[in-house]
């Protein structure tokens, strides 16, 4: 058989993954927990400033767009990971489906979208961790908390955090899910507050002009504005649930949890996110909005609130590295299932007996992640996880179709509804999203898969387990 048309074979994908399986430890409240702590973060807290400075207060219909299509995108998420429970998400849905190939290119996207999303997280936390550090009076060096693109020499604070979660999820994936629903309450009762604070003062003045950039995309000194522009960058805030599934292996009853985590996660935040956009825009200026690293916080202080913004702040502080913990989770189970199929070192597929997880997968990325989160820019990074996790969510819905066509009597526990309609909107909708990111996105996205190809060609393909057979 073809190298690029290797292909598992779904009634042997459990029996395969026996052989060096992870330990099934959580339940669908873990899940809804993992999904909310991934979506719930730096999108709300941070995003809506970059999402109001490219579509000004049109980017409430920029949140509407990037929800229908992750909506879409999440009812085919649920239907495959329930008939593949088992690692890898995307990535093992293309290797049966589409192909080793194929699935080689989403794996590496994912790789892209993960890795690249905790570091955004990391920033966004680092900008509200620094505004505490100030309010506080503490006497660290500006240099200190801040990168290059910013002024200054190194974000300490991203790195910080970023390998403190690293070590959390070491300990353990049910120890470190269930930290995760702590902190999870923690962010929900503090944007509630904010909710409760900001709405009373709403002015409906702040919405005027509505969309001064315009509806579509367009790009203006390397930049792209618009309610478009803006869905493709806000389009980070929705996903999270992706994360979701790739702890299928992990989880105790995947025919119930997995759809449960999926879509209860989805429907909870997508709710959640229109209240708050809506809050934070009728308290403020879209354009000071997009001029402050801590929005939320921003709003409250212009309401006279320092104190609520203190606590607003605070919990950013406190809960956004429930996305990190998302994030690199999956990464690390991306990582790892590559590497039990062969792509990637086998070595990095080694389990923890004490553990049950992928300890030193875990470590490794958490160093990859705190070196992007030190160095660069929030708007440039997220636009490149954008660009991965679009990838990820056409090949999904694509697998979804595909083998409702070559598999229709296929026992499904979760069944899309209107899966063409879903399917083609989730296909459609994310190739749109994605030729209207940035230019020089769009280029390193394409930069990153020809590295990866060559990476496939030169090394991965001669020990894939199935060039073995």
């Amino acid at each position: 058989m073809p190298f690029w048309n290797r292909r598992k074979q779904i009634d042997s994908l459990t029996a395969g993954a026996a052989r060096n399986a992870l330990r099934p430890t959580l339940s669908w409240v873990h899940l809804i927990g993992l999904g909310v702590g991934g979506i719930v973060g730096t999108g709300i807290y941070t995003l809506t400033g970059v999402g109001a400075g490219l579509a000004g207060p049109g980017v409430i219909l920029s949140f509407v767009i990037a929800g229908i299509v992750c909506a879409c995108a999440a009812l085919a998420y649920a239907e495959m990971a329930t008939m593949m429970p088992v690692a890898g998400s995307a990535y093992t849905y293309s290797y049966v489906v589409l192909g080793e190939l194929l699935a080689w290119i989403v794996g590496w996207s994912l790789i892209l979208e993960y890795t690249v999303v905790c570091s955004v997280v990391a920033v966004g936390w680092s900008g509200y961790a620094g505004g505490m550090i100030h309010s506080l009076g503490w006497n660290v060096p500006d240099a200190l908390l801040a990168g290059p693109y910013a002024g200054g020499v190194i974000n300490v604070p991203a790195i910080v955090i970023s390998l403190a979660v690293a070590g959390l999820l070491a300990l353990g994936t049910r120890e470190s899910a269930t930290v995760n629903l702590v902190l999870v309450f923690v962010k929900l009762i503090a944007l509630g507050m904010f909710i409760a604070l900001a709405v009373p003062a709403f002015n409906a003045q702040n919405f005027h002009p509505f969309m001064p950039y315009g509806f579509g995309a367009t790009e203006v000194d390397g930049v792209k504005y618009g309610v478009i522009a803006a869905a493709s960058i806000i389009f980070f805030a929705f996903y999270g649930f992706d994360a979701v599934s790739t702890a299928a292996e992990e989880t105790l009853n995947p025919a119930r949890d997995l759809k449960i985590g999926i879509v209860g996660s989805m429907l909870i935040c997508t709710l959640l996110y229109m209240v708050v956009a809506t809050a934070a825009l009728g308290g403020a200026s879209y354009k000071d909005l997009a001029a402050s690293a801590e929005p939320l916080a921003m709003v409250l202080r212009g309401l006279g609130r320092p104190m609520a913004a203190t606590l607003i702040a605070g919990a950013a502080v406190l809960a956004l590295p429930t996305v990190i913990m998302a994030f690199m989770y999956g990464q690390s189970r991306i990582f790892f299932v590559m590497a039990r199929d062969g792509l990637l070192p086998q070595r990095l597929s080694a389990i923890s007996p004490r553990t049950g997880s992928p300890i030193f997968m875990t470590m490794v990325t958490g160093v990859i992640v705190a070196t992007i989160a030190g160095f660069l820019p929030i708007s440039t990074i997220a636009a490149l996880a954008n660009a991965g996790t679009l990838c990820a969510f056409v090949a999904v819905a694509v697998c979804m179709l595909v083998l409702r066509v070559q598999a229709p009597q296929r026992p499904r526990t979760f069944r899309t509804p209107l899966a063409w309609p879903v399917g083609i909107i989730t296909i459609l909708g994310c190739l749109y999203l994605f030729v209207s990111l940035r230019s020089l996105t769009i280029l390193w996205f394409f930069f990153w898969n020809a590295l990866g190809i060559a990476v496939y060609l030169l090394f991965a393909r001669h020990r894939s387990l199935l060039a073995q057979q």
